[in-house]
């Protein structure tokens, strides 16, 4: 089990990024969350088999069809156990 935090930049708002990664996440098995960040980013945590989070961090650096893809971060983090994968609020809203 492993974990990474992601931030997209980019035309990444209003492009369907949060609810396609969460689509992507679900089909391979892959835990955590997805949200936007009022500074136009978009930020996730993956969670699970190497390969499965590699796919997703993956996927992030193409996003959805309608997503630019500027810039991708990727930080390692320690595994919190998360099960499923949510859309969660912008902070602030």
């Amino acid at each position: 089990m492993i974990r990474r935090r992601v931030v997209v930049s980019g035309d990444v708002h209003g492009v369907f990024f949060r609810d396609t990664c969460r689509r992507v996440a679900g089909a391979n098995g892959v835990a955590g969350w997805v949200r936007n960040v009022p500074d136009g980013t978009v930020e996730a945590v993956f969670e699970g088999a190497p390969a499965a989070v590699a796919a997703l961090v993956e996927w992030a650096h193409e996003g959805p069809p309608l997503a630019r893809v500027e810039a991708v971060s990727v930080t390692e983090e320690e595994p919190a156990g998360l099960v499923g994968f949510e859309v969660r609020v912008t902070p602030g809203r």
